[in-house]
């Protein structure tokens, strides 16, 4: 995709990874939409980066996802790529869950890592078509392909993301909307809490990564570790996963 000259549309856009990306899409000289849950983070955000755009709404919720797309449409119709990039995880023994009363905990990160970014990017695709430029980028993770057995839920919605975009690519591949994946590995943001990600790869590299991958038309990228993972074997995942299990599973005893 071109990288400047763009209007961006980032969810989750006022922390983590989410803010790294709309930084530099700033710098290469785009203007830059981010939303999120948190007033006082996206203030923050805004205070950091002076020209960012912000909007209060929780993509977990099916109305604010559309309002959300009526109000950038209307307010910035010349938008015309989005980045699905928030996500939430949970880190959980199945036998401890809890599911019968709490079933709506769980459910809040399958609607912000899956049903959110399947809708908008649903809702956008007929209307980045349109343009003569647009891109749909889907943040999902190295864990689509290996997954976190102690993250059962994330893990799957970031595989059920990954299958999404491959048929989105091929459904917009004879427009001039791309679609392009960001499988990051373990990052060191506050991803599903503060601290669990602290060995991660450093936010700044991994960004820099990332759009490294972008300028050079890339459609699946991953860095660090996600990038063998992208097309591991079948053994190799069985193995990967196993062994991640082993080593993490006291975690959630």
């Amino acid at each position: 995709m071109k990288l400047t000259g763009n209007t961006i549309l980032i969810t989750g856009g006022s922390a983590g990874i989410g803010l790294a990306f709309a930084e530099r899409f700033v710098k290469a000289g785009n203007r830059v939409i981010v939303c999120g849950r948190r007033e006082e983070v996206l203030q923050a955000a805004q205070a950091k980066l002076p020209g960012l755009i912000t909007r209060l709404c929780d993509v977990s919720v099916e109305a604010e996802r559309i309002a959300l797309f009526d109000w950038v449409t209307a307010n910035h119709p010349e938008v015309n790529v989005l980045v699905n990039n928030a996500g939430t995880q949970q880190r959980f023994n199945v036998l401890k869950s809890g599911a019968k009363d709490h079933w709506s905990y769980f459910h809040q990160e399958i609607a912000t890592n899956l049903d959110a970014p399947v809708h908008l990017a649903l809702l956008f695709a007929p209307y980045f078509a349109e343009k003569e430029a647009g891109a749909i980028i889907n943040v999902t993770s190295g864990l689509a392909f290996t997954p976190f057995a102690i993250a059962p839920i994330y893990s799957a919605t970031k595989a059920a993301l990954h299958s999404f975009t491959m048929s989105l690519r091929h459904q917009l591949s004879e427009t001039a909307v791309e679609v392009i994946e960001v499988a990051p590995p373990a990052v060191n943001t506050d991803l599903g809490g503060s601290g669990l990600h602290t060995h991660g790869e450093p936010l700044d590299a991994f960004a820099d990564g990332i759009f490294a991958g972008l300028a050079e038309g890339k459609v699946e990228i991953g860095y660090g570790t996600s990038e063998a993972r992208l097309r591991m074997s079948r053994d190799d995942i069985d193995k990967y996963t196993a062994n991640m299990y082993q080593s993490t599973k006291n975690m959630v005893e």
